[in-house]
């Protein structure tokens, strides 16, 4: 049998993204092969690509990477208003495309190059890592048993107490248009696992606030300052089923709502955020023993209706997790096999989840409820 086709890797970005969330899991997907590296400015002694891998290929702009035929993958860590071009490029060169979230601004735009990758015969695959957090997977794990009955109410949030605006990142500076801000950055996330959930909303509402200024934002993209709050609400009428999606800068809490999921025969509640994406940025790998491992103390709760009628409360543990090393492994499979069916997170459904997005913000601006 021969040994399985090795794919070479080039990344654009050398940022946060592929720092930590990338080039890690690369070395450990044995089909994978880091080749090549752009980074546009590399600072001598505290942030240089060509530094940290010097047997590397490097660049610093994208053309010759898009243009080498050693390369075979490329995976897209730059801000989202550049997505667009690069991936169209990448693709129309034959290669393979893996895009950081938000994906790009706008579904249109996404469904193109869904259709160019078909029309190449190549992945295209978006990098929404959230769909391997464990206490997402715990959600659907309760949905799936049945634990929670019907689920009548679904709330998610990406709540978070950051009074003062960031500066220098792409996620403060970009306007909405350019799929920058809250909505696209966290919300991206948060209607991502919805949709995995439960599929396309009849129905969205949304408000758009800026909640360091005290104002409500029209999302059209005319406003001074971007959106850093949002709070959305999805229908889904042949069930009844309504979802919250919350995201706020000013919550001012002990612990972090996340999910609170009220069904007919239990709720469950979950505070705080999957641990993987803190333990990367503190030094922490992918091999070691706790990685993506609550605590005991942070596991959720369920309340669950006895057969007495009661409402009992327990402690509802969190899911032995699969972490994003699982992403990795289904991407890579997807490249042996060019399948767009084993693509983790194909580019078809971010265009659905980008139609969300859009409903939100045609909301903001109208105030009706928008179908997606």
């Amino acid at each position: 049998m021969s040994a399985p086709k090795q794919f070479n890797v080039g990344i654009i970005g050398y940022g946060l993204s592929a720092k930590v969330f990338h080039i890690p899991f690369i070395a450990l997907t044995p089909t994978l092969n880091l080749h090549s590296i752009v980074q546009r400015s590399p600072v001598s002694g505290s942030n240089s690509a060509p530094e940290d891998y010097p047997t590397l290929k490097h660049h610093t702009s994208p053309e010759p990477l898009v243009a080498d035929p050693e390369v075979d993958v490329i995976i897209i860590c730059t801000p989202p208003d550049t997505h667009y071009p690069l991936a169209r490029s990448a693709l129309l060169n034959n290669k393979h495309v893996l895009c950081e979230k938000p994906f790009i601004p706008s579904s249109t735009e996404a469904d193109e190059l869904a259709a160019l990758a078909r029309q190449q015969n190549r992945v295209l695959c978006v990098y929404q890592n959230r769909r391997w957090d464990s206490d997402f997977l715990t959600v659907q794990s309760l949905l799936r048993e049945g634990t929670l009955g019907r689920v009548v109410e679904f709330e998610t949030h990406f709540d978070r107490l950051r009074l003062a605006k960031p500066a220098g990142t792409w996620k403060s500076s970009l306007r909405i248009t350019q799929a920058g801000g809250a909505l696209y950055d966290l919300g991206s996330h948060l209607l991502d696992q919805v949709f995995v959930l439960f599929g396309m909303p009849t129905g969205v509402t949304g408000k758009l606030i800026n909640q360091r200024e005290g104002r409500i934002v029209n999302g059209d993209g005319t406003e001074e300052q971007e959106p850093d709050s949002v709070t959305a609400v999805l229908s889904y009428k042949e069930t009844g089923l309504l979802v919250y999606v919350r995201i706020g800068v000013a919550s001012v809490e002990s612990k972090q709502p996340r999910f609170w999921v009220r069904g007919t025969k239990a709720s469950y509640h979950k505070s705080g955020l999957d641990p993987q994406e803190d333990w990367l940025r503190a030094g922490g790998k992918a091999t070691d023993a706790k990685f993506g491992k609550e605590a005991e103390e942070r596991y959720g709760k369920l309340c669950v209706l006895t057969e007495e009628g009661k409402v009992e409360e327990r402690v509802c543990p969190t899911v032995e997790p699969e972490t994003y090393l699982r992403f990795y492994e289904l991407f890579a499979k997807s490249l042996t096999s060019g399948k767009e069916e084993d693509v983790p997170v194909p580019a078809a459904q971010a265009a659905q989840v980008l139609r969300i997005i859009e409903a939100v913000r045609e909301s903001a601006k109208t105030g009706k409820e928008v179908a997606p």
